[in-house]
């Protein structure tokens, strides 16, 4: 399975959620590739904490793969690589976990025909290898994404499964933003339709991610004063109202992570020891990583739009 993760805006927590979705995956015992697509920023590396690819690697990866530099970008076993002390042993029963990078100092890129060939190439590969292949697009309207919705539309891919995650903030300017993204001008429907795709299919393919979300409920918020907690609760319906109005509604949402202090401050994979040991990240941001992840490959969650 193909999942591409993209957002209208930057700061959605798109690559940290990724990340951590394609590392759930792998403690569940499949086998998971994951490909940096933010051509202008690759920092995945630095998320799963490798030394020698904060921000990207100094060459082999996929910009000189995309440029015709390299016959295969190069890949690294986050397992044998991260400097993080959770990452060193692949645990038992864990399955492979493999970053493909960019490369350090690129930059976005037109697609040209030979360069969807490549695509087509590398995403066959990764669905032939991998249980799940997770794909972090740039931000907005870019480059990465054309090249994905022109690789996607090709007959040579046809039968593979690829699904789209939009990540947005719960907020009113990320919820407008995550609709027009893929329903508004040049959007994902849009731009899909005129590189073959079926607007409908496309559609279906597309699912949305709440993240930083704060529930007015949860015992965190007891220290509020009761105005505060009316005033949130009044804008949390709101919210609510808004996404129905702008089709980003419950129907089309495939998880929520909550408001986390931990990645508020550090972009990174929480493990249960953050939990357990170290008390630092909360036991529901684990869960809402762990049920997302799951629900990539429920059926059930992608049907009945």
């Amino acid at each position: 399975m193909l999942i591409f993760a993209t957002s209208d805006k930057g700061g959605t927590g798109r690559s940290v959620t990724s990340c951590n979705l394609a590392y759930r995956t792998a403690l569940d015992g499949k086998d998971c590739v994951y490909l940096d697509f933010d051509f202008g920023s690759p920092t995945s590396g630095a998320i799963f904490e490798l030394p020698e690819v904060l921000a990207g690697v100094a060459g082999g990866g996929l910009h000189d793969f995309f440029l015709g530099r390299a016959e295969e970008p190069l890949r690294i076993d986050v397992w044998a690589e991260s400097e993080r002390d959770v990452l060193l042993t692949r645990p038992a029963g864990a399955g492979m976990l493999t970053l493909v990078p960019g490369d350090r100092g690129g930059s976005e890129f037109r697609a040209t025909a030979e360069m969807v060939e490549r695509c087509v190439r590398l995403f066959r590969r990764a669905e032939d290898e991998f249980d799940l292949a997770v794909v972090d697009l740039s931000a907005g309207r870019s480059y990465a994404t054309e090249i994905a919705l022109a690789a996607t539309a090709h007959p040579d891919m046809a039968g593979v499964d690829a699904r789209w995650l939009v990540f947005h903030r719960w907020t009113r300017q990320h919820i407008i933003a995550a609709a027009g993204l893929v329903q508004g001008p040049h959007g994902l429907l849009e731009a899909g339709r005129a590189r073959g795709h079926d607007p409908a299919a496309l559609r279906r393919a597309v699912r949305f991610v709440r993240t930083a979300v704060l529930d007015p409920a949860a015992p965190s918020q007891t220290g509020l004063r009761p105005e505060q907690l009316a005033w949130l609760d009044r804008t949390d319906r709101g919210l609510h109202e808004l996404a129905g109005a702008q089709g980003v509604g419950r129907s089309v949402v495939l998880g929520e992570i909550p408001l986390d202090p931990v990645l508020q401050w550090r972009e990174q994979l929480l493990s249960n020891q953050d939990v357990m040991l170290h008390g630092t990240a909360n036991q529901e941001s684990v869960t809402a990583f762990e049920q997302l992840a799951k629900r990539l490959f429920d059926d059930e969650a992608w049907l009945g739009l």
